[in-house]
């Protein structure tokens, strides 16, 4: 996962004072997006999590776990089996009996040994993996890996665990020296390797026939076997606490693997659902944080494909040296399915993972934020215009320059004039900050100011709407339009049944505001239909 560091797991701030975090994750979907890559997987949806969520802003990181996916996207059999490999070694050591004296003297060696002999069999077939297929992988990241296994894992190396293995199960007895101490106690207990010579069973014939200071214990002494076992686990001690702090690596190593591969096996989850939607894949080119670049052919929403299971329409993108994107048009028209699909793009490039279009190259982020609309909520202590107001304030001491603010119907709960003016004033704010805006919005009024400045670093887009009422979901380099189509409500609403019209429904994108007008035909006669905001719309 770093060329330079382990990848470590952290938990979602699911409870965030600020509201930041759980506000991206609804507003973009992403647990659609883990629940396709986890494919049930509790653990891969926890990696996936951690790794949307910190997001890369080097591009040497970026392009080293790129070179990575490429691998495994080349050999997935191969990676998945790595995969389970580390989950079998970690599911066999917790079947090992683990008691609550297992973390002292002979009980701790004796499951620690129990726990090394596992582990050996999963580092053979880990070193058999690796001379099969090593030499099919050509990124650094799987070059440096293999090297190391090769390095590490050898015939010595194995030879030496089964020797040491097989002197610590102490089939032949314990030696152990120690001295007396004040008041006749014995310290100083050392564990002893018996000599070669003294191994066997001319050793028990004729050394211990000869005369001795020993003594032994009557069979039913508790006590005295009670008093034995101490000394046997004074004796053991401090190899016990060393072998199982080997256990303990050696499981570290495991869970690790078993971490970075899961990225990789989860995206490999993603690849072949959204592979098998229809869509395109590209691995995307990142540019300097200092560089406004974000240029995309056939961008499309990798969410909506999950749920819908189908093809979703793609839109391209020129964007570079704008840091103020306004999308307007009609409802029903693609835009906010745009708008994550932007979002989207950025957290899994970010990620070093493969994005949903034809190509894409983009600035990397600071930081991905997102404003969206939401609906009435009857438990909030204040009103829907101070809730949009406390969700930028929020953003606002959060974000930093080269970030990402995405905005979607922000600031429609006032009227438009009034709306207009505050969202052109955070408009401009994070514009001077360095800040690239992506603004989704019916307020003609917003548009229509930024349209007259005639500046060079906006891009106006507008949802494509034919003569028939029809939406094609792609998005066309146009200017903002004074109407925002209330014929196609009116017609979904009175129309549709009684006349067979098409039917235009309303999508997660909010109603306009201000005045608008829409006419329809039934029987001859013209209905005109009204709908009165605060503020007159410009014709």
């Amino acid at each position: 996962m770093y060329a330079d560091e382990d990848f470590r797991l952290v938990e979602r701030p699911e409870v965030d004072q600020s509201g930041v975090v759980p506000d991206l994750i609804q507003d973009l979907e992403l647990s659609t997006l883990w629940d396709g890559i986890a494919r049930g997987d509790a653990f891969l949806r926890k990696v996936a999590e951690t790794a949307l969520l910190s997001s890369l802003t080097s591009i040497e990181q970026i392009r080293f776990r790129q070179q990575v996916l490429v691998d495994c996207l080349a050999q997935p059999a191969v990676v998945r089996e790595l995969y389970d490999l580390a989950v079998e070694a970690i599911t066999a050591e917790r079947k090992i009996y683990r008691s609550i004296f297992s973390e002292r003297g002979e009980a701790l060696l004796r499951r620690s040994v129990e726990v090394i002999g596992a582990f050996v069999g999963s580092l053979r077939r880990l070193r058999q993996l690796t001379e099969d297929h090593a030499d099919e992988f050509t990124s650094e990241g799987f070059g440096r890996f293999f090297a190391e296994l090769r390095d590490e894992l050898d015939d010595a190396y194995f030879d030496e665990i089964d020797n040491h293995l097989g002197a610590l199960r102490f089939k032949e007895g314990v030696v152990l020296s120690a001295r007396l101490g004040e008041g006749n106690r014995g310290v100083g207990y050392t564990l002893r390797s018996p000599r070669p010579e003294n191994r066997g069973s001319w050793y028990h014939r004729t050394v211990l026939k000869a005369p001795t200071y020993s003594f032994s214990i009557p069979d039913r002494d508790e006590a005295g076997f009670r008093a034995l076992g101490e000394l046997r686990d004074r004796g053991v001690h401090q190899v016990a606490g060393a072998l199982g702090r080997s256990a303990d690596h050696v499981l570290s190593f495991f869970v690790a693997l078993r971490t970075e591969l899961g990225f990789y096996v989860g995206a490999l989850n993603l690849h072949e659902q959204l592979v098998g939607s229809g869509g395109a894949i590209c691995l995307p080119d990142p540019a300097p944080a200092d560089q406004l670049t974000l240029t995309a052919r056939s961008l499309w929403d990798p969410c909506l494909a999950l749920r819908t299971n189908g093809a979703v329409v793609g839109n391209d993108l020129d964007a570079d040296g704008k840091d103020l994107i306004i999308v307007t048009g009609a409802n029903q028209g693609g835009k906010s399915t745009f708008l994550r699909s932007v979002g989207l793009a950025h957290l899994m490039m970010q990620a070093g993972m493969f994005t949903a279009a034809e190509s894409l190259t983009s600035t990397v982020c600071l930081g991905v934020f997102t404003h969206y609309r939401r609906e009435e909520d009857e438990t909030m202590s204040s009103g829907k215009f101070d809730e949009e107001l406390a969700r930028m304030s929020a953003i606002a001491d959060r974000i930093k320059p080269h970030s990402l603010l995405m905005c979607n119907e922000s600031f429609s709960a006032t009227n438009e004039r009034e709306g207009a003016d505050i969202a052109a004033e955070v408009v401009r704010a994070m514009n001077d900050a360095g800040i690239r805006v992506v603004f989704v919005t019916h307020m003609y009024d917003l548009a229509h100011r930024y349209e007259d400045e005639h500046t060079a670093n906006t891009l106006f887009l507008r949802a494509e709407r034919t003569k028939d009422r029809q939406r094609s979901f792609r998005l066309q380099l146009a200017p903002p339009l004074p109407t925002s189509y209330g014929e196609d409500l009116y017609r979904s609403t009175f129309c549709a049944e009684a006349a067979g019209a098409p039917s235009a429904t309303m999508d997660d994108e909010a109603s306009p505001s201000g005045s608008t007008r829409s006419e329809s035909q039934e029987d001859g006669r013209v209905v005109v239909a009204s709908v009165a905001a605060d503020t007159p719309r410009s014709k």
